[in-house]
């Protein structure tokens, strides 16, 4: 494991200049001139060693007393004062002390309510006097990641199962039903409805991949944001039509920018999807397009829903994050598309924010750069009246 062998790693430097300056001190008993440099009893040298471990570093005394932590020790709250406040950690540096056996573990660390932190734990002895060396890794983001993979994986999973499922099934019943065009009509409108959805799975994966690098467009086009809304609403209407949300559009007309067309329709998409899933029947989702000031144009997509916790709204444009996993799985979806959204605003040198309160809704928007130079830009209509999107 690479953390394993990077504790190693640095046990044994640490170690082994403790050896060294051993060997010398002997020298230098021997042929005595000045005494040797200490640092609250830690051999000269390994205190400027430890300051530049990434690891949390703790040497403690033949009476667990602290010598020596790293600052990172004492953000993550393992020592306090002269101590070792972790009791495993504590644990494993008397056995250690007591068999002089390197020893290794993976221990969660939790104060009071917060989360727990889990870390990497090498424990080794540092020659003789009783003193010992803890390095901890901290794993927190390591194993959050690993988490997150998973839950995706799982859920990619579903998303692909669920309508190859359904089109095996549905191609099935055609063809037993080929003698009553009515139910043929039928079954071929909801194997167009598993495709898409299919199609949808598959696109985002894709999409996310291509803009993994962050790069700005490579061939940037005139786009006109009026067509990039109608056609991302158009793609929707299906989406909508089941849970009868009317879509609706307005603001102002005329705005351009530079641009990748697909891309933006893309991300306006993958606002409006998120906004049907996550609003009760019957409600309105209303995308907006206006001009934030000389420079920008903003296109916002404001829905009736569930609304976001507020702990929740600085992590929701993150891969694979999901508020309620539990509950997206119902909806349906990767967990991608505001990842996407996200990776499309930069490479259009743009930006998104959320506003959202539990149950009053929430407003997603994405902010770009005006084409100023384009006569569409100069001449900007007042904010439209909201219209039904035709």
């Amino acid at each position: 494991m690479e953390v394993v062998a990077t504790l190693a790693g640095a046990v044994g430097l640490v170690t082994g200049l403790v050896t060294a300056l051993a060997v010398r001190a002997s020298e230098r008993a021997q042929h005595p001139s000045a005494p040797p440099a200490q640092t609250a009893g830690v051999p000269a040298g390994v205190a400027s060693v430890l300051s530049v471990l990434r690891s949390s570093a703790v040497v403690i005394d033949s009476d667990d007393r602290v010598l020596r932590a790293s600052s990172a020790a004492r953000a993550f709250g393992l020592v306090s004062g002269d101590r070792l406040v972790v009791d495993s950690l504590l644990a494993m540096a008397r056995l250690v002390r007591r068999d002089g056996e390197i020893r290794e573990e993976e221990i969660e660390v939790i104060h009071g309510r917060r989360e727990g932190r889990w870390f990497a734990v090498r424990v080794a002895p540092m020659g003789t006097g009783g003193l010992v060396l803890v390095l901890a890794e901290d794993l927190t983001e390591l194993r959050r990641v690993e988490a997150v993979r998973r839950d995706f994986v799982a859920n990619v999973s579903h998303e692909l199962k669920t309508p190859v499922g359904a089109l095996s099934l549905l191609s099935e019943t055609i063809e037993d039903a080929a003698d009553d065009p009515e139910a043929v009509r039928r079954f071929a409108k909801r194997m167009q409805h598993e495709s898409v959805r299919l199609t949808n799975v598959v696109q985002d994966l894709i999409t996310l991949s291509r803009l993994q690098g962050g790069e700005p467009v490579a061939e940037p086009k005139v786009v006109a944001l009026d067509d990039v809304v109608h056609d991302a609403v158009d793609r929707c209407r299906l989406k909508a039509e089941p849970k009868d949300i009317t879509l609706a559009i307005g603001g102002c007309e005329g705005l351009t920018v530079d641009g990748d067309e697909e891309l933006l329709i893309t991300a306006v998409r993958n606002f409006i999807d998120n906004a049907i899933a996550y609003s009760p029947e019957h409600t309105r989702v209303v995308v907006c397009t206006r001009r934030a000031d000389d420079r920008h144009a903003e296109i916002s997509v404001t829905d009736q829903g569930i609304g976001i916790p507020e702990a929740d709204l600085q992590r929701i444009f993150e891969r694979f994050y999901r508020v309620d996993p539990a509950r997206s799985r119902q909806t349906g979806g990767t967990g991608l598309g505001l990842a996407i959204v996200k990776h499309a605003a930069t490479r259009h040198r743009g930006e998104v924010n959320v506003w959202s309160k539990e149950g009053s809704g929430s407003t997603f928007t994405i902010r770009l750069p005006l084409l100023t130079t384009s006569a569409t830009a100069k001449e900007i209509s007042e904010p439209a009246t909201v219209r039904e999107a035709p």
